[in-house]
C-alpha cells in the first residue's frame, strides 16, 4: 500500500473553504494518488477535525490511505491511517507507542543514520528530500539522489522522495527505486490535476513492469 503518488494538502494550493479542498482531492485520487497528507502548521486541531474526517472518508471511497502530518492527536480524533513526523515534532518512539496500529512516516532528510534508526523503531515508511528546489519550503536543503540509492540497499522499508518534484523530474526518482513520490505544487497548480496525477501513475507503473 505504501507505492505510488503521494499528495499533501496546503491551506493555500487547496483551501478549505466551500470544500474545495475535497474536490481537488478526488480529483488527485481519482487520477491514482495513494496517499494524502493532510498537512496545515496553524490551523487549530478542532478546527482541523472536521477536514480530517472528510478527508478521511475520501480517502476511504477511493481506496487510499489519510495520513495527518506532525499533530498526533489529530490523527487519533480523526482514526487517520497514519502519522507524519519531521525534526521539530514527536519523536518516533512516542508516534509508535501511542499509533501502534497505525502507519508512522519520518522525514530523514538526507540522513541515512536517521533513516535506519528509524526502521529500528518500527517506523513504517521514511523520506528523502529535497531533491530540487521546492516552492513550498525554499529553505530546504538539497539532498543528493546518491541517497536513494544507499537506502535502498540498506533499508528494507519503503522511501519517498520529496522537495520540488514535478513529473518531469519524477522518472529519474522513480528508476532508482523510489517507493513514493510526494508531490504538493505539482499537482494542485495542474490544469489537470487528475491527469497530472494519472501521469505518476503511468511511471511508476512503467518501473514496476521493468523490476519484473
Amino acid at each position: 500500500m505504501l507505492r505510488g503518488l503521494y499528495v499533501i494538502t496546503d491551506e493555500k494550493l487547496t483551501p478549505y473553504e466551500k470544500g474545495k479542498i475535497y474536490e481537488l482531492t478526488e480529483k488527485a485520487l481519482s487520477g491514482g494518488a495513494r496517499i494524502v497528507q493532510l498537512r496545515d502548521k496553524g490551523t487549530p486541531d478542532e478546527a482541523l477535525l472536521p477536514i480530517a474526517l472528510g478527508l478521511k472518508t475520501i480517502c476511504k471511497d477511493f481506496g487510499a490511505l489519510l495520513i495527518v502530518n506532525d499533530r498526533l492527536e489529530l490523527a487519533k480524533s480523526a482514526n487517520a491511517d497514519g502519522l507524519h513526523i519531521g525534526r521539530d515534532d514527536i519523536s518516533p518512539e512516542i508516534a509508535r507507542k501511542e499509533l501502534p496500529n497505525k502507519i508512522i512516516g519520518l522525514s530523514c532528510y538526507g540522513d541515512i543514520e536517521r533513516a535506519k534508526w528509524a526502521e529500528s523503531l518500527g517506523i513504517d515508511y521514511v523520506a528523502f528530500g529535497s531533491f530540487f528546489p521546492s516552492p513550498t519550503k525554499p529553505e530546504s536543503k538539497i539532498v543528493s539522489k546518491d541517497i536513494i540509492r544507499k537506502a535502498k540497499e540498506t533499508l528494507k522499508i519503503p522511501i519517498c522522495a520529496i522537495g520540488g518534484i514535478t513529473l518531469e523530474r519524477a522518472e529519474e526518482l522513480i528508476a532508482l527505486g523510489v517507493d513514493m513520490i510526494a508531490v504538493i505544487s505539482d499537482i494542485w497548480l495542474a490544469e489537470d490535476i487528475e491527469e497530472r496525477a494519472r501521469g505518476y501513475l503511468r511511471l511508476f507503473e512503467k518501473y514496476r513492469s521493468l523490476r519484473t
